[in-house]
């Protein structure tokens, strides 16, 4: 066992007669932690893009109910009577009345 141990240590494994065998197995488990390191990074970076891209929508979101209340300010009667009050325009004292239209045959 402590010779065993002592052995791995000093690295004969890769140079002993069937070194070849051990050497594929090294440079397969290395390639096969390349593929993983980079496949994690590429995971990191789209968790990082989907946050970004869900913190743009959460402004983009909170813009739009602004402009949608600000729209519905707007259009209120109060605030057109004010706005056109200042041109000089001012609200009809008389009620509108009902036009009704007959064909003749």
């Amino acid at each position: 066992m402590k010779q065993g141990i002592y052995n791995i240590l000093k690295g004969k494994f890769l140079f002993s007669d069937d070194a070849m065998r051990n050497w594929r197995m090294i440079i397969f488990l290395s390639f096969l932690a390349i593929i993983m390191i980079g496949s994690s990074h590429r995971a990191d970076k789209k968790v990082h893009e989907i946050s970004s891209l869900s913190a743009e929508v959460k402004e983009l979101h909170s813009e739009f109910v602004d402009a949608r209340l600000e729209a519905r300010r707007s259009k209120m009667e109060s605030v057109v009577t004010r706005k056109v009050a200042e041109s000089g325009l001012a609200p009809s004292l008389t009620p509108p009345k009902k036009i009704n239209v007959t064909k003749e045959p």
